[in-house]
């Protein structure tokens, strides 16, 4: 029996195989997340960086000039970016992050249509761009986390 450097690679592409698709996207997510949350606190990336606010409706900055953010929104990103990084080590909790990751951007995108953008429950902040990137994460997250889940399901019925 083969123990070499290739056996090695080749028995690290099996279990990569095995885990399916489940944490490889969570962590893709995560890190995501992660760098969208350090990027909330660069001035330049994040227009009218001196007009952000710790909450609320009233905070100016823009990252990439388009999503408002708040010193919260930012730290927020980068809580959950975390969260997906350590839960993308299982596939049961990988699935899980992506899942209700996506039912809580779906709330979010319900939520930032539901009040108004001036108004003071507005706290988070968010702008149209951000309920339309909440729409897309929702969607792709949800969809992200069914099919990890099939194929968790299915590697199970298989073993």
């Amino acid at each position: 029996m083969e123990t070499g450097p290739s056996q090695v690679a080749r028995d690290r592409a099996a279990a990569a195989a095995a885990e399916g698709p489940g944490p490889k996207i969570a962590r893709l997510y995560g890190a995501v997340f992660v760098l969208v949350g350090v990027l909330g606190f660069v001035p330049g990336i994040t227009r009218h960086f001196s007009s952000m606010t710790f909450a609320g409706h009233m905070s100016g900055a823009l990252l990439l000039g388009v999503f408002q953010v708040s010193v919260l929104h930012n730290v927020v990103h980068l809580l959950y970016g975390v969260a997906g990084l350590v839960l993308a080590r299982s596939v049961p909790s990988a699935w899980a992050y992506l899942l209700v990751g996506g039912v809580v951007y779906a709330v979010l995108w319900v939520y930032g249509i539901a009040v108004g953008m001036g108004s003071s429950a507005n706290f988070v902040p968010l702008n149209t761009g951000d309920n339309w990137l909440h729409l897309v994460l929702a969607l792709t997250m949800i969809g992200a986390g069914l099919l990890a889940r099939r194929h968790a399901v299915r590697t199970v019925r298989t073993a």
